[in-house]
């Protein structure tokens, strides 16, 4: 198996989920703009999705895919369907009971999340109110989340990678052609998500069943079973230190100025664009080959696996970082600047764009070394990072918004320094235990990367001029000469990697066979 066409396909997949999250956001933006609406749901939205990132695609994926991966290896079909189906239904009345609790206490994690939003009585409602209506979401795709790791660990990469599209789907339909059905337009997108959760689920049934892995209801215990719970308990710890950061955040928003939930919202989506199309697309094709690896004793094959995710995240997350800080203002203008979303929306959101900017090659590289110890079924040392780096960002928070007044960027700021703290301490275990040793050539790797990066910032610099008249364009010219920087920088960095000596078949030699 080519792993470089295999990212392809699945980035491209990605790809297109992000553009129409682009479209989803856009629309959001032009209907709702930077308001007190607009941070309702964004809470509401985030709260569920939070849960999905510890159980489901956090802490489950890290403990279900390596013991999938061995049964795949090393026992016969049908004891990995038993393993599948007893996972799926202990899962499924797990995530039957969080729900209804969840729903029940929607009040309370407003409270607990949010607490701001206390001083503004109808603030707190509406957010409970969508809440309520949301918190199902976790229901539907952990299960999908469950689904993607059985397909993923078979090949099936592209239509995991594909599900998100339903979401999308689903919110720009309900913006588009439902909201005015509403007596308050902003529950349509609750619905929309709960609707989108579904459609991804029943999506996936059909492939499950084409490969033979559908779950069948069975509540036998089994000894995977057991072996998944144990690691899921460190890792639910790990997961959930990076997620107490995010909602430590979210605290800290509440209480700035209305509307800076909703531009760190806008800003993480420009980050999640580089991020979930490199970063989730190389996590999710790196964890069941090195599992596989790691299963069949294969350390040479473990070790070219991990240089070849890190020398691809190198190569395409500086470009994408150093892109989003040069051109802040037109992305930020040419995405969100319709409707209700106003300039100052605009300058507000491009600051925080900017502060996560520092910190994306470092998100990119968590996703790629994580998994080198997961791989190994060893979720203890990602755990004691992760508390480091939590004590260590929220210390940043305290300094960034409250001594050194950055606001609402110095949120942005201290998650993208806490990524970059958090990549480096990985990389310094993985090479001390000798898990990972770099290839040859890595220094001048990097030197070549350091020469096509400052020629691309130039030209993008230059070639972006006045950031100002980017409010004065028409929606169709700020679409269009965005698209025209972008294929500048791009065929810059490229080019200049070329003449370099870069070429395309130096990243296919690493093939899992």
């Amino acid at each position: 198996m080519n792993l470089l066409k295999v990212l392809a396909k699945v980035g491209s997949m990605t790809f297109i989920s992000r553009i129409l999250g682009f479209v989803r956001d856009t629309l959001i933006a032009r209907a709702f703009g930077a308001s007190m609406v607009s941070d309702a749901f964004i809470v509401a939205f985030k709260i569920p999705n939070l849960l999905r990132r510890i159980s489901a695609e956090g802490a489950f994926s890290q403990a279900f895919v390596p013991i999938l991966g061995e049964y795949k290896s090393q026992r016969s079909f049908d004891e990995t369907h038993q393993l599948v189906s007893r996972v799926g239904s202990w899962m499924g009345l797990i995530l039957v009971i969080v729900t209804i609790l969840g729903m029940l206490a929607a009040p309370f994690i407003v409270m607990l999340i949010a607490p701001g939003f206390k001083a503004d009585a109808g603030k707190m409602q509406l957010t409970v109110e969508l809440l309520r209506i949301t918190f199902p979401y976790i229901f539907f795709i952990s299960l999908v989340s469950m689904a993607g790791g059985v397909l993923n660990t078979y090949n099936k990469f592209s239509i995991p990678a594909f599900t998100p599209v339903w979401l999308n789907v689903a919110m720009i339909s309900a913006v588009l052609f439902f909201a005015d059905y509403f007596d308050e337009p902003i529950k349509v997108l609750a619905w929309a998500v709960f609707a989108g959760g579904a459609l991804q689920l029943a999506f996936q049934i059909p492939f499950l069943k084409q490969i033979g892995l559908l779950p069948k209801l069975d509540f036998t215990q089994d000894e995977g079973v057991w072996r998944i719970l144990k690691l899921m308990g460190p890792a639910v710890l790990g997961v959930s230190i990076a997620q107490i950061s995010l909602i430590l955040n979210t605290v800290f928003a509440s209480f700035l100025t209305s509307g800076s939930v909703s531009w760190l919202y806008y800003a993480d989506r420009l980050m999640e664009f580089p991020s979930g199309v490199l970063g989730v697309a190389l996590g999710t094709i790196l964890l069941p080959s090195l599992s596989k690896a790691f299963a069949s004793k294969d350390e040479a094959e473990y070790k070219l696996l991990m240089d070849w995710g890190l020398r691809l995240s190198f190569m395409l997350a500086t470009p994408a970082a150093v892109a989003l800080a040069v051109l802040a203002t037109p992305l930020v203008s040419a995405l969100f600047y319709y409707g209700k979303f106003t300039a100052h929306d605009v300058a507000m959101t491009e600051q925080a764009v900017i502060a996560y900017s520092v910190g994306l090659l470092g998100l990119i590289l968590v996703k790629i070394l994580a998994p080198g110890f997961y791989a190994r079924q060893d979720i203890k040392t990602p755990v004691k990072i992760g508390v480091f780096i939590l004590v260590l960002t929220q210390l940043m928070n305290l300094l960034f918004v409250f001594v050194l007044d950055l606001r609402h960027a110095g949120l942005a700021l201290a998650i993208g320094l806490g990524a970059c703290a958090n990549a480096s301490l990985l990389y310094y275990f993985l090479r001390k235990s000798n898990v990972y040793q770099p290839q040859a050539g890595w220094l001048l790797f990097l030197l070549k990367l350091a020469v096509a990066l400052t020629v691309m910032g130039g030209v993008l610099y230059f070639a972006m001029g006045d950031t100002q008249a980017w409010l004065k364009y028409h929606v169709v010219e700020r679409i269009a000469y965005l698209g025209g920087l972008v294929a500048l920088g791009a065929i810059t960095y490229f080019a200049t990697l070329f003449l370099l000596g870069f070429r395309p078949k130096d990243f296919v030699r690493r093939v899992v066979r």
